[in-house]
């Protein structure tokens, strides 16, 4: 590719909107194989960008590719990843708004790779002065830290996100990269203390184990062998072909060096991954009295020197519940399972807030407050829809948010596409579309919705399980078309449901959820005795997630469901506010294996990604639109009557401009407030 179209970059038709049978699943599907088989993962609908993930390295993301793509308009070279990033940075450098990219599609399509090819894209070319390197290099190094501490092998994908995170990449009035915030959603802390047969803990367990030093691993009172640890072999997979955890271990300690972790940082960090490993393998032994003790004390004396924290007190809130009996507090013997209990919440305690900690410090790293004015570029990659053979409360909230991000695009493309045409006054057929609001109210409805079902089970005197939330949500939302159970469902779905599961019937398709789980993991309760215990730590870290005042708010914690719907609300929010590219990906098959085309998978995918129904708007509309102003004084040099000033309205000086180019009448609509045009036929006449 040297910037005019090869015969290989031609096979099919790079945007969808120019198939002749536009109206036809098959047909966009059979376009997509096309290019697939040559390697031609990037196909456009409009302005919206496909990709199919390659499952294999294709050698189009060099510094030569980064340079063909920098500066060039969107349809002067086929489809890409960078043509995406770029055009985000022209316009918000020539219109000084806020962008946002979001890319979408199930774990295992590519999403978190996309984000970093863009990430690096506007790292590479984007104006730079040797000052501002140090800022540029943090955004980068950024990812491979946050990926140790959040992602982990699924059955899905071998690196799949297990937790949120949409970042703002900062500029200055320049376009110039100052700094970075990012936001984490709801980090998968189930996965601490266990995983499924076939998956794995998150990576940085393994990268510790398998690269960290001798010395180190002395200090830590750790052995190389995962093996050797509870948390890290209920999987059976600690090996994995596809990573290497040693290499991985030199580059985040490299990116600790230059995101400004220091040595106690990163003593105190290390100290409480090492801990949790510790934590695992507490074994708890009921004696002749009937009480719980640890008869192995080598794992608990580690845990009490990396966190700084009493031996005997550790012991006796793993052992014991304080209660609080009017005037004063009883020790009640805790039994095995709710000794196990308790060392297992602890050890998601630690680490869900160590991962937030870790979080703000990247940010704290990532600030420039000498910056007052900024521009950004927000990147979201989060967890795609899942369907496992099991799925619980993790897989129910993400996709939940998967639901509200449908929604998203549905509100700022589908909807407001033809809503826009009717404020412009513009002859428009409307396009059907199925709207999925009414599965994010079964979701999140005040007392109606599922969450706030959840909440009251949760919050409810008595002794509320996981059954009674589940004869609930019967009651409550039985008659809903999009909800299951075994009791509600027809004779044929009733075979496939057991009697604790619900199934939600989502946009993208039929989840079947274990009930099993939910009250636990919604109230994510650690124990008051232990959090005592841990606000005494003299380890930095834990010292600044676990404060005393939290103990002094006698409050109920807002439950996990409830904080994850907020920041769900704030994130879309936040979206909202900004102007909208788009990635859908798509994942080729279900085994990894690369030139392998799975039609059914894919084309399910197509369904509820909601490719049809963006094409079927985008051809029927103007794909391009822009504001008179800004229309105007981009291409105002095209025109003697317009350059170099225009001294009319801009709706007048649009009018002189496209009659001079030579417009035909049915290329283009003047709106009230907009000109519309297709797309294709006004950049290439303006470039050739």
């Amino acid at each position: 590719m040297e910037g005019a179209l090869t015969a290989r970059d031609k096979v099919g038709v790079q945007d969808f909107v120019l198939l002749d049978s536009y109206t036809s699943e098959s047909a966009f599907l059979d376009n997509l194989r096309k290019r697939f088989r040559e390697n031609l993962i990037y196909t456009y609908i409009g302005t919206l960008l496909v990709s199919v993930n390659p499952y294999q390295e294709l050698g189009i993301y060099t510094m030569k590719q980064m340079e063909l793509y920098q500066g060039v308009n969107f349809f002067e070279l086929p489809p890409h990843v960078y043509a995406i990033a770029d055009n985000a940075y022209r316009m918000m450098c020539s219109e000084l708004n806020n962008h946002f990219i979001l890319i979408s599609g199930e774990s295992g399509a590519g999403k978190t790779e996309a984000s970093k090819k863009i990430l690096q894209y506007l790292a590479v070319t984007c104006p730079m002065t040797q000052s501002l390197q140090i800022a540029r290099d943090r955004l980068l190094l950024s990812n491979p830290v946050l990926e140790a501490f959040g992602n982990a092998k699924t059955l899905r994908n071998d690196n799949s996100s297990r937790f949120g995170k949409y970042m703002d990449i900062q500029f200055d009035f320049k376009g110039i990269p100052v700094g970075g915030h990012i936001i984490s959603y709801l980090i998968e802390k189930s996965r601490v203390v266990f995983q499924n047969h076939g998956e794995r803990n998150f990576h940085i367990f393994y990268q510790l184990l398998e690269g960290g030093e001798d010395d180190l691993l002395s200090y830590l009172g750790l052995v190389r062998s995962p093996q050797a640890y509870l948390y890290l072999t209920q999987g059976r997979c600690a090996k994995v072909t596809s990573i290497n955890d040693k290499n991985d271990w030199k580059t985040v300690v490299k990116a600790f060096s230059i995101i400004d972790f220091n040595e106690t940082d990163l003593e105190n960090l290390f100290g409480i991954v090492a801990s949790v490993l510790h934590l695992g393998n507490i074994h708890f032994v009921e004696d002749e009295a009937g009480c719980i003790t640890i008869p192995d004390q080598s794992q608990i004396r580690w845990i009490a020197k990396l966190l700084g924290i009493h031996l005997s007190a550790l012991e006796e809130a793993l052992t014991y519940r304080k209660i609080e009996a009017k005037s004063e507090e009883v020790l009640c013997p805790l039994n095995i399972d709710l000794s196990v209990y308790s060392r297992d919440a602890m050890a998601k305690a630690i680490y869900g807030r160590t991962f937030t900690w870790l979080v703000n410090k990247i940010n704290g790293s990532l600030a420039n407050k000498d910056f007052t004015r900024k521009t950004v570029i927000g990147l979201l990659d989060i967890y795609g829809f899942e369907v496992f053979d099991k799925n619980g409360f993790e897989q129910f909230c993400i996709n939940y948010c998967n639901e509200k991000l449908q929604q998203l695009l549905i509100e700022m493309t589908l909807k407001a596409e033809q809503i826009e045409y009717e404020l412009e006054g513009i002859e428009w057929e409307p396009i059907q579309y199925f709207n999925n609001k009414i599965i994010c109210d079964l979701v999140e409805e005040k007392h109606k919705g599922i969450i706030s079902i959840l909440d009251e089970e949760c919050l409810r005197p008595g002794t509320p399980t996981d059954l009674s939330f589940l004869e609930k949500l019967e009651e409550k939302v039985g008659k809903h078309a999009h909800f299951q159970t075994h009791k509600l469902a027809g004779p044929k779905a009733r075979k496939q449901i057991s009697w604790m599961e619900f199934r939600l019937l989502h946009y993208a398709g039929e989840v079947t959820y274990c009930a099993r789980g939910f009250l636990e993991k919604n109230n994510d309760l650690l124990y008051r005795h232990l959090k005592k215990v841990l606000c005494g730590s003299k380890n930095g870290i834990i010292k600044e997630c676990f404060l005393v005042e939290e103990l002094e708010n006698r409050k109920r914690p807002i439950t996990v469901g409830t904080q994850f719907k907020n920041s769900v609300a704030n994130l879309i929010d936040i979206l909202m506010s900004k102007e909208p590219s788009y990635i859908r990906c798509i994942k080729p098959n279900e085994g990894k294996e690369p030139s392998k085309f799975d039609d059914i998978l894919i084309r399910h995918q197509i369904k509820y990604l909601g490719l049809m129904e963006h094409l079927r708007v985008r051809r029927a509309g103007f794909a391009y639109r822009r504001k008179y102003e800004h229309f105007l004084q981009r291409y105002k040099s095209l025109c003697p009557d317009t350059w170099p000033h225009w001294r009319g309205s801009p709706s007048e000086g649009v009018k002189k401009l496209v009659k001079y180019i030579g417009y035909k009448p049915d290329e283009y609509k003047l709106g009230r407030s907009l000109q519309h045009s297709l797309a294709r036929f006004f950049e290439f006449c303006c470039y050739s």
